[in-house]
């Protein structure tokens, strides 16, 4: 059963995909997290489908209630957007799949989220991430980002919510 405070936090990508599992009751902490990595040399069918099954059985195993997922960023050419959306597109399928919420956010909307500022470096996100968590050791940077992600939708609604008088 779907755990409404848990949000699985998704950083995508085709040769690694970050994921990071927070409950938001009663405090933020980090439930697990980690790095997807199909395996070196597999051609892109085989990568997405390791992706999906990965994180299918990740939302089988912490039964979020919630998906973030990074939105797409402009990549430096075409071709990299277009395998960048191969992999959002099973890891958005993952979420529905699972009936879980997905909401997608930009990267500088989630930057600006952690850090107060929407052009922030990778670094300066992991230290937020890592303080905001509580975490001594440091996580991968695609392990971050995906908290990031998980974060930054766990502070909208809380932000939602404060505007809204308290009633979602």
């Amino acid at each position: 059963m779907a755990n409404p405070s848990r949000i699985i936090g998704i950083d995508p990508g085709s040769h690694a995909t970050g994921w990071g599992v927070v409950d938001v009751q009663p405090t933020v902490r980090r439930i697990a997290s980690g790095v997807i990595r199909p395996a070196k040399g597999q051609e892109l069918p085989g990568r997405i489908l390791d992706i999906h099954e990965t994180l299918a059985a990740l939302i089988t195993e912490h039964s979020p209630g919630v998906m973030a997922v990074e939105d797409l960023f402009n990549a430096k050419n075409a071709r990299s957007s277009l395998i960048l959306g191969h992999a959002r597109g099973v890891i958005l399928l993952a979420g529905a799949r699972a009936g879980l919420e997905v909401h997608e956010y930009a990267p500088a909307e989630i930057k600006k989220a952690l850090t107060g500022n929407g052009q922030a470096g990778k670094e300066q996100v992991r230290f937020m991430v890592m303080r905001l968590l509580g975490l001594k050791d440091e996580p991968a940077l695609d392990e971050s980002d995906a908290l990031a992600v998980a974060l930054a939708h766990q502070g909208r609604g809380r932000f939602a919510a404060a505007n809204m008088g308290g009633r979602r």
